[in-house]
């Protein structure tokens, strides 16, 4: 079985194919076959994009609606990192971010938080409720991937 390497030698550029052996003698834990993203935002539109993005490069995407579906899923998904929309009804992405980050069992998962606000307030209080990153919507596809390279390792 062969495995994507993140984060690729070189960016993304370098992506190199290797056997799950190799990816452990390296002490890589986490690729692109194995990995969980969990996409939650309102809009059917971005998390049918960034399902097809993410499927496309070999994750493993769950998603939902709102937060409230997020965290019910989570529990059983077990994602390796989470794509959180700011603004949705119900339980806003500030809020999901925090029970996330709280929970002792899930406190370490990866959130990044999506929104098409980009001033300095919003990416401050989603680092406040524990976000790793901050990602502007529209993203593409290089912004996600990215993100996970980035954040990824620190999933387990």
């Amino acid at each position: 079985m062969h495995a994507a390497r993140y984060p690729p030698p070189g960016g993304l550029e370098g992506l190199v194919l290797t056997s799950e052996l190799e990816l452990l003698a390296q002490g890589s834990h986490v690729s692109a076959t194995t990995a969980k993203v969990m996409v939650v935002d309102d809009s059917v539109t971005i998390r049918r994009t960034a399902e097809s993005l993410l499927r496309r490069e070999g994750f493993e995407v769950v998603t939902a609606e709102d937060g409230f579906e997020a965290l019910s899923k989570i529990v059983e998904a077990r994602p390796d990192i989470i794509f959180l929309d700011i603004m949705m009804p119900r339980l806003d992405g500030y809020q999901t971010c925090a029970v996330i980050k709280n929970n002792q069992e899930f406190g370490k998962t990866p959130v990044i938080m999506l929104s098409s606000k980009d001033g300095i307030f919003d990416r401050a209080r989603g680092t406040l409720v524990g976000s790793a990153h901050y990602v502007t919507k529209p993203f593409t596809r290089e912004e996600l991937l990215e993100a996970i390279q980035d954040h990824l390792p620190l999933a387990s």
